[in-house]
């Protein structure tokens, strides 16, 4: 048996129920991970809200949580790669918020001895989006003028360093708190939306990365140059629109995905860079399994810096 956190139907915090539940096995191409820490993303508790019940109901019970970070206990009977004991990270569709996991080796990674587990957790849910965002959906490249909205949170704060070592030049929106701490990531510019209009500091810029919707985005539209891309992570976007404004539009969740291959190579790359120094993950705060309805609260804010995470093993 293990403990998991399940959510038996939609609703807010107290949805979430600490249960003792059957551990699970692992298929042939699967490794059973005890999970030493997993994200708290904000994708899970839209998900429980609700959010996506349209195209994406939940099949209740189920247990939150995509990314982890943690060690091997069993691999499946085809699994070659990988062996008991190895210090991994990676997704798995059958929920993170509980003691053990399975997942396929197909997206798992070996964690450097140099990263702790926090870190690497960081790199499913945060990382290699920010990455593919940038890179393989945004298309940016070395010289370009990026804008990074909520720069200080989870997504942000990897796509400024992520920007910046590509050699673009970054600009970061967030709250007066995190003004420093932006411009500590590298940013060139940082502009504080309590007391500053964003569309009065920054224009003709190549690439807009919007985590928030709303007006924000609709403020956007004004400052990308023609030929230049508005891309949004949480709100469809109007080719028509575009067209009058002459830019290019992406929307939520279609990513230009890398082969295979690629895939499988860039957590790896990203955890490299962490355990030498050159990007930094910040951990906002860390909850125990047992309190995961504090830190879905926390995550429900908006406002904090860096990755809510949950420990679950020592």
């Amino acid at each position: 048996m293990m403990k998991a956190v399940q959510v038996q139907q939609y609703g807010g915090p107290e949805q979430l129920k600490l249960v003792q539940i059957p551990r699970p096995k692992p298929l042939a191409e699967e490794v059973l991970v005890r999970i030493y820490t997993a994200g708290v993303l904000p994708y899970d508790w839209k998900y429980r809200q609700g959010q996506f019940k349209n195209f994406r109901p939940a099949n209740f019970p189920y247990i939150p949580g995509s990314s982890f970070a943690g060690m091997i206990e069993e691999v499946g009977s085809d699994v070659t790669e990988f062996r008991n004991g190895q210090a991994v990270f990676g997704r798995s569709e059958k929920g993170t918020y509980a003691e053990y996991t399975t997942a396929p080796v197909k997206g798992l990674s070996l964690k450097p001895v140099k990263l702790t587990f926090d870190e690497a957790v960081t790199i499913p849910g945060s990382a290699l989006p920010a990455w593919l965002t940038l890179f393989h959906t945004g298309g940016l490249m070395a010289g370009h003028k990026v804008l990074i909205h909520a720069a200080a949170g989870g997504f942000g704060m990897l796509a400024v360093q992520f920007a910046k070592w590509k050699g673009a030049h970054v600009i970061g929106t967030c709250s007066t708190n995190n003004v420093d701490f932006v411009y500590a990531l590298g940013a060139d510019t940082v502009i504080d939306y309590t007391s500053e209009k964003f569309e009065q500091k920054a224009s003709d810029v190549d690439l807009v990365i919007d985590t928030v919707g709303g007006q924000t985005l609709e403020r956007s539209w004004s400052v990308v140059k023609q030929g230049g891309t508005l891309l949004s992570i949480v709100e469809e976007l109007s080719q028509e629109k575009a067209k009058k404004h002459k830019i290019h539009v992406i929307k939520p969740g279609l990513h230009s995905m890398p082969s295979p291959e690629k895939l499988q190579e860039i957590p790896q790359q990203i955890a490299q860079m962490m355990a030498e120094g050159q990007i930094k993950s910040v951990i906002n705060k860390k909850f125990l399994l047992h309190e995961v309805q504090q830190a879905h609260k926390l995550s429900q804010t908006g406002h904090g810096r860096g990755r809510i995470v949950l420990h679950i093993a020592d």
